[in-house]
């Protein structure tokens, strides 16, 4: 018996995280040859058809996709941990970075107002990542949830634009950082950076910024409990710089300042609102540690609802100090908080807030890399991206293949490109995959595949046409007649007609087992409509910019996503390690048997 279990163990041993094969990146059938492959492109309409409507379950999220990664991530965090994860992962990025830029260009004064109404679409969208974060706690955030509810190719959608946001959403923060940077060592602008002849918004390369992804992303590679412990302490001297910038800001305050309060109308205070979205979207990055948090149902809640709650009041606060220091025409875009201090006579304050700054965007970064290599993970577990970089290390616990892949990523970003390009196509991406999540909830809500009928299923779906439809409507409306009201007299009552017709002729399927949404479907419809309103408030380039990423991310689906999702739904594809990774636990379990 001891012979025989010595072969198997050393060649476990043997197999190292560390590999490059071909059939480690693509182990489907499909890809096993070119005429595989030929053959698979001429099946992509029955493939297509069978990843539109196939869905998975809650069961497959938490158990046969978890195994893909060969080792499990160590449940090692809290609520507590998780509430810290939570202002480090938002504040910091958006309410220094975007604030200024904002203000000065669309808003004026009224940045406050854009706060609230952020902070309102954001809340919602709170509420639906926390009863999937409970019931399905994986690492794929609302890429499982959607795959779930939504289907395959709605996941992909989602996937595409998670992994855009993520890589989109570290390059833009990383440039921010060379900023406050600058302004701390009290340096010209962008003298930190080095000027080249390439075309506008990309002629200034960034080495710092790519100095930091690297850093942050090595310390999320070693240990998420540790990672914790840096973020904890990180978070507490940030806390202490919002406190004194909040007071500090209100002790120099100016009300004159204020006025005129809405220089460039409602228009401008929705336009500003839709891009400084950004500033709430780190939250998502909780989602994704429900897979290594220990009691999901309870600190999930607390540390999503808790730390959000406080943040949405902190930026109202900051946004206002800001614009009641400083006139709004004078406000600096890059490094706004530095500069308003400076402003006032108070010049030793600039070097303090912009060290804040730094500290709140080095975790914005930070827990953005633990975040987003999880969402990475899970989209690998489906083999949507190969599943090389689903691999978790048997020693870290943590995910360093995606890591690796969205560090560099974002690093090539961030090298080029100026920050204004970065957040307005950042915010279409977050802003639709939190209107897809709302959606979902309401799928998940109204509709089980073994319960509802045909006519159930008919009418969920119709609701949610006249909700989606007019909720589209009320934002174009807003973009071409921002001053009628012809159009609100229609859509409006429609978008409550959808929202009342779910309510009354359509039976709920499912409960929340936990925590649930409160005033479903009322508030999930909201979610959409705010979401949906706050997209049409951003500018044509924008869009162009998102349409013309999905249509590349369309083509790789296309050509390579349907194929492997295919196969691996079906069972087509060949993993070793995953044999070998369900023969060591079988023989570590006899041998605790035999013990």
């Amino acid at each position: 018996m001891g012979s025989s279990m010595e072969g198997p163990k050393a060649e476990f041993q043997r197999r190292s995280y560390w590999r490059w094969s071909k059939e480690d990146f693509f182990p489907e059938e499909s890809f096993k040859s070119w005429p595989a492959y030929v053959s698979a492109l001429g099946q992509t309409h029955r493939r297509f058809r069978d990843r539109l409507l196939g869905r998975s379950d809650d069961a497959t999220e938490l158990g046969d996709l978890r195994r893909q990664s060969v080792n499990d991530m160590k449940r090692c965090l809290t609520w507590w941990d998780l509430t810290w994860f939570g202002f480090g992962s938002v504040i910091g990025a958006g309410i220094f970075v975007l604030t200024g830029q904002e203000a000065h260009n669309h808003a004026g004064p009224a940045i406050v107002l854009s706060y609230v109404a952020s902070g309102i679409s954001a809340m919602l969208s709170v509420f639906c990542y926390t009863e999937f974060a409970v019931e399905i706690p994986v690492a794929g955030g609302s890429f499982a949830y959607l795959r779930v509810e939504l289907g395959d190719f709605a996941a992909f959608i989602a996937a595409a634009n998670l992994i855009l946001e993520s890589i989109i959403g570290s390059a833009a923060v990383a440039r921010a950082w060379t900023s406050y940077l600058t302004s701390l060592l009290n340096l010209p602008k962008n003298s930190l950076r080095i000027h080249t002849n390439l075309a506008k918004d990309y002629n200034l390369l960034d080495p710092i910024a790519v100095v930091v992804l690297f850093a942050t992303a090595t310390i999320a590679m070693i240990s998420t409990k540790k990672t914790s412990y840096f973020n904890w302490i990180a978070s507490a001297v940030h806390t202490v710089v919002i406190a004194f910038v909040i007071v500090a800001g209100f002790a120099h305050a100016e009300p004159s300042n204020l006025k005129p309060f809405l220089p460039f109308g409602a228009q401008g205070v929705f336009q500003a609102a839709a891009i400084i979205y950004f500033a709430y979207g780190g939250f998502d990055n909780i989602a994704t540690m429900a897979e290594e948090t220990r009691n999901p149902s309870r600190d999930i809640p607390l540390g999503l609802l808790g730390s959000m709650s406080v943040i949405t009041v902190i930026y109202c606060l900051m946004a206002l100090s800001l614009s009641m220091m400083q006139k709004y025409t004078d406000i600096d875009t890059e490094a706004a908080y530095s500069v308003a201090f400076k402003s006032v006579g108070m010049k030793w304050a600039q070097y303090l807030v912009a060290l804040g700054a730094l500290k709140g965007m080095t975790t914005v970064l930070l827990v953005g890399a633990l975040g987003q290599a999880r969402y990475t993970t899970h989209i690998a577990r489906s083999h949507i991206i190969p599943p090389l970089f689903a691999l978790v290390h048997p020693k870290t616990g943590t995910p360093i293949y995606a890591t690796l892949l969205m560090t560099i990523s974002s690093a090539c970003i961030a090298l080029f490109s100026s920050l204004e390009v970065l957040t307005s196509l950042l915010s279409v991406s977050t802003l639709f995959i939190f209107m897809m999540m709302a959606t979902a909830l309401l799928v998940r809500r109204y509709y089980r595949r073994d319960v509802s009928t045909p006519r159930d299923l008919l009418k969920l779906v119709s609701c949610l046409l006249v909700i989606i439809a007019s909720s589209m409507g009320i934002s174009a409306y807003w973009g071409l007649r921002p001053h009628g009201w012809i159009g609100y007299a229609i859509l409006v009552p429609l978008w409550v007609a959808g929202t009342l017709g779910l309510q009354l002729f359509v039976p709920q399927c499912r409960k929340a087992k936990v925590w649930g949404v409160p005033l479903v479907p009322w508030l999930p419809s909201l979610s959409i409509a705010t979401n949906l309103f706050l997209m049409g408030s951003l500018n044509s380039k924008a869009f162009l910019r998102f349409g013309v990423c999905s249509g590349i991310m369309l083509i790789y689906y296309l050509l390579i996503g349907l194929h492997a999702t295919y196969d691996m739904a079906h069972g087509q594809y060949q993993r070793p390690d995953l044999v070998e990774a369900e023969e060591r636990k079988a023989a570590a379990g006899a041998g605790g048997g035999e013990a």
